[in-house]
């Protein structure tokens, strides 16, 4: 069946819900999954990047590790490098990022009916960067970059934690700079979200500077909480 027909059916079967008045079918559940990292194949969604790319010397990996109990989940460890190698035809004077960042996925995800973004994590006290990838549509038609959108995440260390982010603390960015205009967020054209660290910045008390990082994943879930 082709997209139009599949929208096209959906918009038929929603109307005959609204007339036959079960109003309960026409709501979205409270919560809608997105992403688990409880399998090789959920980690296969996602690409790592670091500063290593532009010369820089930090590093990271995304492995599957299984607990006593036999529960599965990801973990997106590595260390951060202010160092740089000589010669680098990027010309950076400093290191100290690694993420990762998942494929696109296959047209958009639409998160219009929810308002926050929920995270089960185990950290290591470091900060880390949420990022919300967007239609382009902010930009000019010439910039091909997806709109992408952050908010930090403080990750206590030891027991599992999860944290809930509203979409409207999300920031409009552009290379990690925030920008300076009054933008808002189309969270039906949804293209993609990222984890990353950085060796400074963050938030006040949170572990920062160069060495270690390590964080475990178990799911990431759009929440309606209005």
């Amino acid at each position: 069946m082709s997209r139009l027909r599949r929208l096209i059916q959906a918009s038929v079967d929603a109307t005959k819900r609204a007339l036959s008045g079960n109003l309960d079918d026409l709501m979205p559940p409270p919560e809608r999954p997105i992403f688990s990292f409880n399998s090789k194949k959920e980690l296969s969604k996602w690409h790592l990047y670091s500063d290593s790319e532009f010369g820089g010397l930090s590093s990271a990996s995304l492995q599957i590790t299984e607990s006593e109990n036999g529960v599965t989940s990801g973990i997106f460890s590595g260390n951060l490098s202010l160092d740089v190698s000589e010669g680098s035809k990027w010309k950076i004077t400093r290191g100290g990022f690694c993420g990762m960042r998942s494929k696109k996925f296959d047209g958009f995800i639409d998160l219009d009916s929810y308002d926050t973004i929920a995270m089960k994590l185990k950290g290591d006290g470091r900060c880390y960067i949420s990022t919300i990838y967007t239609e382009n549509w902010v930009n000019s038609p010439g910039q091909m970059e997806d709109n992408s959108w952050q908010a930090f995440v403080y990750v206590p260390e030891g027991n599992w934690y999860i944290t809930k982010i509203p979409l409207a603390r999300y920031l409009p960015t552009w290379r990690g700079n925030v920008i300076d205009a009054d933008l808002e967020m189309n969270p039906s054209r949804i293209l993609g979200m990222s984890l990353s660290v950085n060796a400074e910045g963050g938030v006040p008390g949170a572990r920062s500077g160069p060495g270690d990082f390590r964080v475990e994943l178990d799911w990431i879930k759009a929440l309606r909480t209005e």
